[in-house]
């Protein structure tokens, strides 16, 4: 299912840990089980989810050190680089394959002729009312948008001349629009996509990395729901940062 921002976007599972809940639970119970928990069955998945809650989230105890073990791989479609740019910089714990503008530019020469969609190789924002960073309002008017994906039009054909002259494809992006489409692919561990959200579900951060948060948050719900539901109460879209 696409985002509302644009249809385009797209976010699902490639792989998890089964039964993440009772890993965590199994990994909180040796910090202070006398014997060892190859001796001792978890609970089942439910329940377990309901204990690390009780004795490791609520209150803000802060101990998330349990919530490391089990991890969810994501395949991300349509965003923006721009979007890749700031998924990027939050490395603990998370781990990225993106790809590549050297390897993967045939694309753009398609679109500068017209056999592929211009939209589904650079990315616009939708025209509407924006903000700027100081709050200052401002309007990006369809005419505006159309003269933009012109402007694209004409940046895919310079690039698609450039690789026809010879030129490496790392040089000739460099005549492309900034937010080309990008797909990548994301691990993280359960503590790391809760502080992932964190940060970029907030009501300031950019749209579209909102946009992914969005998309994010229903297959995080599914794979560890009594947690997940925790988080979505206590946490989502509250601007704190994971301790």
């Amino acid at each position: 299912m696409g985002s509302l921002i644009d249809p385009r976007f797209r976010v699902e599972a490639l792989n998890w840990t089964l039964a993440p809940q009772q890993l965590v639970w199994q990994a909180m119970h040796q910090d202070y089980y006398e014997g060892s928990v190859l001796d001792c069955p978890a609970p089942e998945e439910e329940d377990a989810g309901k204990l690390v809650i009780k004795h490791l989230l609520a209150g803000e105890r802060g101990h998330y050190g349990p919530l490391e073990h089990p991890s969810i791989t994501l395949a991300t479609a349509g965003f923006p680089h721009s979007v890749m740019q700031q998924a990027r910089t939050h490395r603990v714990g998370v781990s990225f394959d993106v790809q590549s503008m050297r390897y993967t530019g045939k694309r753009i020469c398609k679109a500068a002729e017209g056999e592929v969609d211009i939209e589904d190789v650079f990315y616009l924002r939708p025209a509407g009312e924006y903000r700027d960073r100081k709050g200052k309002k401002y309007e990006y008017t369809e005419f505006m948008r159309v003269n933009d994906l012109e402007g694209c039009v004409v940046a895919a054909r310079v690039y698609k001349h450039k690789i026809a002259l010879g030129w490496a494809e790392e040089h000739a992006r460099g005549m492309i629009p900034f937010d080309f489409r990008q797909n990548f692919v994301v691990s993280f561990n359960l503590r790391s996509a809760l502080h992932f959200m964190d940060l970029r579900s907030k009501a300031d951060a950019q749209p579209e990395i909102q946009a992914l948060c969005d998309l994010t948050w229903p297959v995080i719900h599914r794979w560890a729901p009594e947690i997940a539901a925790w988080y979505e109460k206590t946490r989502l879209h509250r601007a704190k940062l994971a301790p």
